[in-house]
């Protein structure tokens, strides 16, 4: 009976091809909104955790404010300022004091400081005129979780020795030396010759610009011994043009704490945090000339944004499939109509109330059902489009696929009941009047 009625419902649709055909479309639409519209969220969502997750889960970020900027507390940053014969010189940010002071938290395990100013680097004609040189210690290779392509990070012995030498990222070394061979190759930063000693893997583009407040690419960044950039390179860099009378003075750019624990020190990190601001506002008195970030707790609200926008987005798209199944109604309704004698004609031969039910509930199963499927097919190609055109992360679950069909059939079936029973309840004798 099930079959019979099935191959009847696909031949009356089949009758008229091209109003089941744009009734198809409207779930079609729905099913790969929902698809597409899921997937392109859930990619984004993700590259920003994957983007947070590479400041790493159990660390405390503190990072020198520049003046003017707005620190987390939404305040502007205020500096210290002193003056010289012929310059004035604006002191702010981390010192080596703060440095000296974070290191005594008891949670922490290890304390990297980073000294960054934009250096001018070359090899033979090629140039980067204002690379990021980070000058650090080789605990940053551990607490970024920094992965070597070539040659070695910097160690111990560079620090004591003040040495010469200097770790590129892979776009730091293919825009120097293009497809040559940079280890032990020398490399010029504002005129003083440095060593390659070591090239980084490339990190995703997402990734590598995780907690830049300037945007770079990480992945075109120098790395140099800390003391040898205290020794070589000035804290003090021009404000301005070249014929500014300002100057600024920084100590460090940044300093990392890794929380003590093994893989997961989660319950650690906002003590230590907490710790941190304390000890920060102390020092600072008052001014707003750092900011702390704890990516575990950027990771926690990007997780709470994550399950709004995909409610929100799933919402939007669901309204499709509400449209979708308006019109399966719409239809059925006119088709009931049109079908009076045929349904009067099947009752007056025997057909019970359920077998007319059953038909046009068939029916609409299949409309909602083909244009679920159809729609699974689109939506899954959408984000594929999306990420080889726009380059953007896309990520199709399953589960999307799933609740999407699943909604599609529930809609086609809720919204097919009304006629269905409607046509159920006419009176045999009045259909056959029908002409």
């Amino acid at each position: 009976m099930w079959w019979s009625t099935f191959r009847l419902s696909v031949r009356n649709l089949l009758l008229h091809k091209m109003r089941s055909t744009l009734t198809l479309l409207g779930t079609i639409l729905g099913v790969a909104s929902v698809i597409a519209m899921l997937s392109i969220g859930e990619g984004s969502k993700q590259e920003a955790l994957d983007r947070i997750r590479g400041l790493g889960a159990n660390n405390v970020i503190v990072r020198t404010l520049e003046p003017g900027e707005e620190n987390e507390g939404g305040n502007a940053s205020q500096s210290g300022t002193s003056s010289t014969s012929l310059y004035k010189v604006n002191a702010y940010g981390l010192t080596y004091a703060d440095l000296r002071v974070l290191s005594e938290i008891p949670t922490q395990r290890r304390v990297v400081p980073v000294m960054m100013q934009r250096r001018g680097v070359s090899h033979q004609s090629r140039r980067i005129s204002e690379a990021r040189v980070l000058a650090t210690t080789p605990e940053l290779m551990d607490v970024r979780k920094i992965e070597l392509r070539r040659g070695r990070f910097l160690q111990q012995r560079d620090l004591t020795d003040m040495a010469n030498v200097v770790v590129l990222t892979a776009g730091a070394a293919t825009d120097l030396f293009g497809y040559q061979d940079p280890l032990d190759k020398p490399v010029l930063i504002d005129g003083v010759a440095f060593r390659v000693v070591g090239i980084l893997a490339a990190r995703d583009s997402g990734i590598a610009r995780a907690g830049e407040s300037d945007g770079d690419d990480a992945n075109r960044d120098v790395f140099i011994p800390l003391d040898t950039g205290r020794a070589r390179f000035s804290f003090l860099t021009r404000e301005g043009s070249r014929g500014s009378r300002e100057l600024n003075r920084v100590e460090l750019s940044e300093i990392t704490l890794a929380v003590a624990g093994q893989e997961d020190a989660s319950d650690r990190v906002a003590p230590t945090a907490t710790m941190v601001r304390d000890l920060m506002q102390k020092t600072h008195a008052g001014k707003q000339d750092y900011q702390v970030l704890v990516p575990l707790e950027l990771m926690a609200q990007a997780e709470h944004e994550k399950r709004i926008w995909n409610l929100v987005l799933g919402a939007i798209a669901g309204i499709s499939l509400l449209v979708g199944g308006i019109g399966i109604m719409n239809i059925m309704l006119a088709t009931v109509t049109e079908r009076t004698r045929e349904i009067g004609i099947r009752r007056a031969i025997g057909a019970k109330r359920r077998d007319i039910i059953r038909q046009f509930l068939v029916e609409t199963t299949v409309l909602s059902a083909t244009g679920g499927l159809l729609g699974i097919v689109l939506g899954v190609t959408i984000p594929i489009v999306v990420t080889a055109v726009a380059g953007m992360k896309t990520m199709t679950s399953l589960g999307s696929i799933a609740l999407a069909f699943g909604i599609s059939v529930a809609i086609g079936i809720i919204f097919g009941v009304y006629p269905a029973y409607k046509a159920a309840a006419m009176n045999p004798i009045e259909a056959l009047r029908q002409q």
